[in-house]
């Protein structure tokens, strides 16, 4: 399956999709609580989706992801949430440098968090501008010199104040 198209060409790989039931601590814990307690469950864990990837070439599997999706959701979305990981580090380097999540200095925890809602807004605004087809585009700097002001205009500004 073919996911996306990458500066060296078509990124693909084979995928398949398992349905497993999960042990551990969170899994039990989870299927306790959707059971309405310990002794009133009925002892059977939930299903999980367990999306697989095996690159050409490899011997073995390279990736996992769980997924508690419904069973219905297509393999295609299911890669395609998975392999989001690049568009997920683009916003997070814009959010640090870009932004300025980074540049908080405070001490307080309602300082940082009033930082990081503002950084948050500024990054949702940009998205929706960046999805906008309707949004005009950044005017964009001219090559070409400037042209040399006025003598008058540079003489008036430098006589200070007027009254």
């Amino acid at each position: 399956m073919t996911w996306r198209q990458g500066s060296k060409g078509a990124m693909t790989s084979w995928f398949a999709v398992l349905t497993v039931r999960p042990a551990g601590k969170q899994p039990l814990a989870a299927a306790q609580e959707s059971g309405g307690g310990r002794r009133r469950r009925d002892g059977i864990l939930p299903t999980r989706a367990l999306l697989v990837e095996w690159a050409q070439g490899r011997d073995a599997p390279t990736d996992y992801w769980m997924s508690n999706l419904p069973a219905t959701t297509p393999v295609a979305d299911l890669v395609g949430w998975a392999k989001m990981r690049r568009r997920i580090e683009h916003d997070y380097r814009e959010l640090k440098h870009g932004l300025g999540l980074d540049h908080f200095e405070g001490r307080t925890w309602p300082d940082r968090h009033h930082h990081v809602t503002l950084v948050t807004a500024a990054q949702a605004f940009l998205t929706l501008r960046r999805l906008d087809q309707k949004a005009e585009a950044p005017a964009r700097a001219s090559t070409r010199p400037s042209p040399p002001r006025p003598a008058e205009v540079l003489e008036g500004s430098r006589a200070g104040p007027t009254r």
